[in-house]
């Protein structure tokens, strides 16, 4: 316990009293002050913190001990509560208690506790030089008599550490105010017994953490509780609620804590109190409706995860200033990133809104009680320039590791601003950028933070192989099975892998074994039966965001099970399993799927230090993975935008029609190019083709306004294809300057003997009239400039006789345009494909030019066709 003492040692006896800090500070100074002014200052500020220490916490007559060896100060605070164990916390920035120790671990040379029949001693010495002094650690006491031990899943471990601070820096509170004697009529002595149990408490569940390597944002703890604890714990929970009140009354400095802390705090209290009267454990992921139980929550939060989002987000931090924002975020309203981060959160908020969010701002502070969170709010956000941006808020609490509450808020709209005329266009990345893993704080000096760098090579073989997996499909089910593959080959013996849909379902995507003899029955495959709520179910428990988990106890239950549990009973039972990795398939803190990994062997378990370079290892596979939804799930919206796009084809006597749309391989499933047909009232037959300019789905809405201002323009007044174009052309100037398009515009004009079309080109590639013996020819007359060059100037049209049988073709550039071909050389090929396929009928006569010109296309394609029939 630190050097000995030597003889004739200077010592002061003290009382538990708040004045007594400041006499103990003196006393070492007056021993002290023959030393460097810096030893003396460190160890009088040390000294305070283990005096109030002992003052707030032991309650016992205190023995201060100082002395100087050399230039060396040596310090010694002795209680006489050897029992009551030290409570070493976790250096919080923002940490309003736990400060003491922290302090003489920082600041002291080597540092330590010793316990003995009747008092406990806290020593610590300063040297002026540093040659490395003794190995320091402090004594944990697990509790005196009989203990039990009582099980807590899935603790979030930055919330924790949160609710602890909150009720420990309101005790502390209500200690130094001396309010104890009065405050809602509880004594001095209920408030000492509420600060003993927390401090039983606490230390429990530091003895708890410092056995665990953090390697998620959960844990799962085993911790020792005196077994005659629950009345104490029963009656700390009932002082804290009483405390709640009293400072969302206003009677005390402290604020109240917020909902989802306050939430924890129930949940925790409330475990250790049913298991020590020997009820069963609730994981905090089963908890109903608590605020904070979603994998959001759960997450410690990390700005990486805000800027690496594609959904706009905006994170201030309890004083309401801005500590983290993302590109999507600042390009919607208008802002550099850099320049919004420090700034308060009103800036956003246009002037009428701004004391309206102050105020309930610092009503949720002050009372603890919350209107809006996880709610989405209709509001109104401020652009940069001053114009309003109407957006909806949905705003979420998280525990930071450094100790604070983080408001994180989602902007969404369906109607962002436009983009100056010289704002550079969207350079994002179409997959999400990765955000670096969430370190969490050390419990202990001995944690290692995990490297991959460090990792055994065959672990890094696996890694690259399940990169290589991910890189091979862009199908994310498809992706899951051949990582599947190749971790039964390298690490498992068998796994299986489930994703979340759109409707909240689990679906089981595979299951995939080391020996590729044994099969695996269809029902387990698919759309997975529900479970209920307080299922213990480890895959369940994973979904809502805790994990990874390891589990050792994969015993199937006999008794009555879910759906859920008794397909996994199956499972397991087919299968074999004698250990499990659950690991959370986790994007942008939300939970959308698991993989399992199971071994079979008895004497080759999964261990705890396998789960870290598991988590590494799914992180990286469960954003690979993401990627390759968005890009589905993009691909899906383009798809259902196209078919709603496209018109249903008029039905006309001694006329077949037929269209073709076939989307570029290589861009968004959407794009420019659109074909129309529709009746006029007079029956005239309307045929259009045209191409936006742009391939993605900005062009797509031009496109779409475009279309329907020439139907409203072609119905309107049923003037001639010219007149009708100059008319498209003045309201796409007014209505949409930004955009240029090509188009032709016919009017199909049909009696009993005759079919003609009435045509006029903006600046499109001509029709193609294709004879049924085999004549071609392009139709170069009625030709103009582009809409959205210029109105005023005039447009012609023509007219053409279609032969019976003929074929007219209306097709855009997506069709003959290649790299390395002239655009002359072109159209003769679809001359010449045309003319070999003349008599064929008129949908083959579309599929082959399809399959002829359609494959690896770098743009849409368009085609609208025509063929008159004989004369009736």
């Amino acid at each position: 316990m630190g050097s000995p003492i030597p003889p004739g040692a200077s010592a002061r006896r003290l009382s538990p009293v708040p004045e007594n800090v400041v006499v103990a500070r003196r006393f070492v100074r007056s021993v002290l002050g023959g030393l460097a002014r810096d030893v003396v200052d460190t160890a009088e500020l040390l000294t305070g913190e283990l005096v109030t220490n002992a003052v707030v916490h032991a309650r016992t007559g205190i023995e201060v001990e100082a002395w100087a060896v050399g230039s060396q100060a040596h310090v010694r605070v002795t209680d006489h509560r050897p029992d009551y164990g030290l409570v070493p916390h976790v250096r919080h920035l923002y940490a309003c208690t736990g400060r003491g120790l922290a302090l003489v671990e920082e600041l002291a040379t080597s540092h330590g506790v010793h316990s003995g029949d009747d008092r406990k001693t806290v020593w610590f010495e300063v040297w002026p030089e540093a040659p490395a002094p003794p190995a320091s650690a402090w004594e944990t006491l697990a509790p005196p008599g009989r203990t039990v031990t009582v099980t807590l899943n899935d603790v979030p471990y930055a919330l924790y550490w949160a609710a602890q601070q909150q009720w420990e820096g309101m005790l502390r509170e209500l200690l130094l105010a001396r309010a104890g004697a009065s405050w809602a009529g509880v004594s001095p002595q209920d408030h000492a017994a509420a600060q003993d149990t927390s401090s039983m408490i606490c230390a429990s569940m530091w003895a708890a953490v410092e056995q665990e390597t953090p390697d998620s944002s959960t844990l799962s703890l085993r911790v020792a509780f005196a077994a005659d604890a629950a009345p104490r714990v029963a009656a700390l929970r009932r002082f804290l609620d009483a405390a709640d009140t009293a400072a969302q009354q206003g009677s005390l400095l402290a604020l109240p804590p917020l909902p989802h802390i306050r939430a924890f705090r129930h949940w925790l209290l409330d475990q250790i109190t049913g298991q020590l009267l020997g009820g069963q454990p609730t994981s905090w992921t089963q908890v109903t409706g608590a605020p904070g139980a979603n994998p959001r929550d759960l997450a410690p939060w990390d700005a990486s995860v805000v800027e690496a989002a594609l959904v706009p987000t905006v994170a201030a931090d309890d004083t309401n200033r801005i500590v983290a924002v993302n590109e999507a975020a600042s390009s919607m309203l208008g802002w550099p990133a850099h320049d919004l981060v420090g700034r308060p959160l009103t800036v956003l908020m246009p002037e009428h809104l701004r004391r309206r969010h102050v105020t309930a701002f610092t009503s949720l502070l002050l009372t603890g009680e919350s209107r809006i969170l996880g709610r989405p709010i209709p509001v109104p956000a401020l652009h940069r320039d001053g114009r309003v941006v109407p957006i909806r808020l949905t705003i979420q609490t998280q525990e930071a590791i450094d100790g604070r509450t983080v408001f994180v808020a989602q902007l969404t709209t369906t109607t962002a601003p436009p983009a100056p005329p010289d704002a550079p266009g969207d350079v994002r990345s179409a997959t999400r950028p990765v955000p670096g893993p969430v370190h969490l704080p050390s419990t202990t000096r001995k944690t290692k933070t995990l490297s991959t760098q460090a990792a055994a090579p065959e672990w890094l073989s696996l890694f690259a192989d399940t990169g290589i997996a991910l890189t091979s499909t862009l199908d994310p089910q498809e992706r899951l099975r051949r990582v599947c593959h190749v971790l039964t080959r390298n690490l498992a013996d068998w796994c299986m892998a489930d994703l979340v849909d759109e409707q909240g379902r689990l679906e089981r995507v595979c299951v995939v074994h080391r020996d590729p003899r044994v099969s695996v029955s269809g029902n387990h495959l698919g759309t997975l039966p529900p479970a209920t709520e307080l299922s213990e179910n480890s895959l369940l428990r994973v979904l809502r965001g805790a994990g990874p988990l390891l589990v050792t106890d994969l015993t199937p239950s006999d008794g009555p099970l879910s759906p859920l549990d008794a397909r996994q009973r199956d499972l397991v039972r087919r299968l074999g399993a004698n250990s499990a990795v659950v690991a959370p398939l986790r994007a942008e803190s939300a939970v959308f799927g698991a993989l399992t990994i199971v071994r079979t062997e008895a004497g080759h378990p999964f261990a705890k230090e396998d789960v870290p370079l598991i988590a590494e290892l799914v992180r990286a596979l469960a954003l690979g993975v993401d990627n390759a939804r968005l890009h589905q799930h993009a691909r899906s919206n383009a798809e259902h935008l196209q078919r709603a796009l496209l018109p249903e084809l008029p039905h006309a006597d001694r006329l077949e029609l037929t269209a073709r749309y076939v989307p570029s391989s290589t861009t968004a499933e959407v794009g420019g190019d659109w074909y129309d047909a529709f009746t006029l009232p007079g029956g005239d037959i309307v045929l259009v083709i045209g191409d936006v300019s742009g391939h993605d789905l900005q062009a797509a809405v031009a496109m779409s306004t475009l279309r329907n201002m020439l139907r409203g323009i072609a119905v309107d007044r049923q003037e001639p294809p010219e007149e009708v174009l100059r008319r498209l052309d003045l309201a796409s100037q007014t209505l949409n300057p930004q955009y240029t398009a090509t188009c032709v515009y016919g009017l199909v004009k049909s009696d009993a003997r005759t079919t003609y079309l009435h045509y006029s080109s903006a600046g499109h590639l001509p029709p193609l009239l294709t004879t049924q013996e085999g004549d071609t020819r392009y139709l170069e007359a009625g030709r103009g400039l582009l809409i959205g060059m210029d109105p005023r100037l005039p447009r012609t049209s023509a007219w053409e006789l279609l032969p019976p049988h003929a074929t007219l073709l209306f097709f855009t550039d997506g069709l003959i345009e290649r790299r390395g071909e002239s655009l002359d050389e072109a159209m003769n090929t679809l001359r010449r494909s045309t003319a070999g396929l003349a008599r064929a009928p008129l949908d083959v006569f579309c599929d082959e030019l399809i399959l002829r010109f359609g494959r690896d296309t770098t743009d849409d394609i368009a085609l609208l066709a025509l063929r008159p029939g004989p004369p009736g």
